[in-house]
């Protein structure tokens, strides 16, 4: 049983590839390399393929056993490998490849390719297919226009099931499971029928006796997020998608929507740590540098601010808040991770549509209270063990007024908390208030002005106890 995780084939097949290169003589080395591609899964190839140097991926690609097997191969590998190996192949190939291909992956794929190569492409093509493909690519890449295929089997009303199966049978490079759809004699979308439906009933039955109506559709203009919503809360398998006159012009399957989660999930985790570009192994170091380089420079002056404002109360040092300073990362340490909770929270609340207008304050006070409750438990809490650790262990922080120490540092616990959730909980809304991704705010901005303002308040609150008690 083959229990090696995805990650795992594409290292060991790198590994198998790599040294079938090093092999002293190019026939044994070609032959190694077209047994390994016989062997295994295009996909996993595919994988393994953008770990590789780009020189060697052409090589590898034309080892392939078959033409379904470079479809494949180019569907599921990174777009570097596929501007790789367009350059390698000629005009004819590319035709070849496109015409097996369903429409919505040839779509996708021209998108890695240079537009003087793509007008080629479009005049070697059926014309057809050919429009389609435009018709596609004239869509945003995050609409369901693009997650769409054109693809699809679609009947009238009054033909029989029968009549649709042997149009069904006559066309195999259709996906049967996209979906059936039942239109009127006008075009418009009527319903559809379950695939088991076309099983279980006779074959005179009229498609109208067997249909269900279409509870759910999107106009090709619908953003991937609103589909990836409705997909996941009414688990609609393959979703259609309708001009302004209701009629079908494409259909978003299941597959697809998995693929644009990944996606989503991909640029919210890296815009959350700063850098929204993605890079495989041969990336140079320059360029990540350029792409993370931003979000640091916010950071570093928000470092710089936060050293200035210790410099500023440090003048006011003696008594009790010569002790406070030894607390200062507490402090920063609990209200950022506090912060980066409730923001990372909110936003995937918001990501999957859970933030409506209606509910818009109740979970914000919400996430408020919990950021004030949390502080509250943790700094008295943070108190009593301050005071505890002084008088059991007789005067071990050094200090003739353990008690009130341990009050500045539970009440600039508390303060820190609550801005930290201030900051996570309404920078997201500011953020997308104003037409940005909130994931931006989660990780750069929540870290690099937390620190400035929890260690404001807990100074603050350091120097006002500090003078009461000296």
């Amino acid at each position: 049983m083959d229990i090696a995780n995805g990650e795992e084939k594409a290292l060991l097949l790198k590994e198998q590839l790599e040294g079938a290169f090093h092999k002293q003589t190019s026939k044994v080395r070609l032959h190694d390399i077209a047994k390994i591609a016989c062997e295994h899964s295009p996909i996993d190839l595919a994988y393994a393929a953008s770990h590789l140097p780009p020189n060697i991926r052409p090589v590898l690609y034309d080892n392939l056993p078959n033409r379904d097997a470079k479809i494949k191969f180019l569907v599921n590998t990174d777009s570097e490998t596929r501007l790789v190996l367009f350059r390698q192949m000629d005009d004819a190939e590319i035709k070849t490849i496109f015409e097996r291909m369903p429409t919505d992956e040839a779509a996708w794929l021209v998108e890695d390719m240079p537009e003087r190569r793509f007008r080629r492409l479009m005049e070697l093509l059926d014309s057809k297919k050919a429009a389609r493909i435009r018709e596609l690519t004239k869509h945003d890449r995050k609409s369901a226009g693009r997650l769409m295929t054109s693809e699809f089997f679609a009947f009238t009303m009054d033909m029989t099931i029968g009549e649709a199966a042997a149009y069904i049978r006559d066309n195999p490079r259709i996906d049967f499971m996209k979906g059936i759809f039942i239109l009127n004699h006008a075009g418009e979308l009527q319903g559809y029928v379950p695939s088991r439906n076309m099983i279980i009933n006779p074959p005179q039955t009229p498609l109208r006796q067997v249909m269900r109506p279409v509870l759910h559709k999107v106009t090709a203009e619908a953003t991937r997020e609103e589909v990836i919503d409705i997909v996941e809360r009414y688990k609609v398998s393959c979703l259609p998608v309708v001009d302004i006159d209701n009629y079908l012009i494409g259909v978003v399957a299941n597959e697809d929507v998995v693929e644009a989660m990944e996606d989503l999930a991909d640029e919210t985790i890296a815009r959350m740590a700063g850098t929204n570009e993605k890079f495989t192994s041969q990336d140079p170091i320059l360029r990540r540098f350029f792409a993370r380089a931003p979000w640091l420079v916010v950071t570093l002056m928000a470092g710089l601010i936060s050293v200035g404002i210790m410099s500023v109360f440090q003048k006011q040092q003696g008594g009790l808040f010569t002790f406070a300073l030894f607390f200062v990362p507490l402090i920063t340490g609990m209200s950022g991770n506090i912060g980066l909770q409730c923001s990372t929270v909110l936003i995937r609340t918001m990501a999957m549509g859970g933030l409506a207008k209606g509910s818009r304050r109740e979970t914000i006070v919400k996430e408020l209270f919990s950021g004030l409750f949390t502080g509250a438990i943790f700094g008295v809490g943070c108190s009593i063990l301050l005071y505890l650790a002084d008088f059991l262990v007789g005067g071990a922080l050094g200090t003739p007024t353990p008690a009130a120490l341990g009050a500045i540092v539970g009440a600039g616990l508390v303060g820190g908390c609550f801005a930290g959730t201030l900051l996570g909980v309404f920078s997201p809304l500011f953020f997308a208030r104003i037409g940005v991704d909130p994931a931006i705010s989660a990780g750069p901005i929540v870290t690099a002005f937390n620190d400035i303002f929890s260690m404001s308040i807990y100074f603050l609150i350091a120097w006002g106890v500090s003078s009461l008690f000296f």
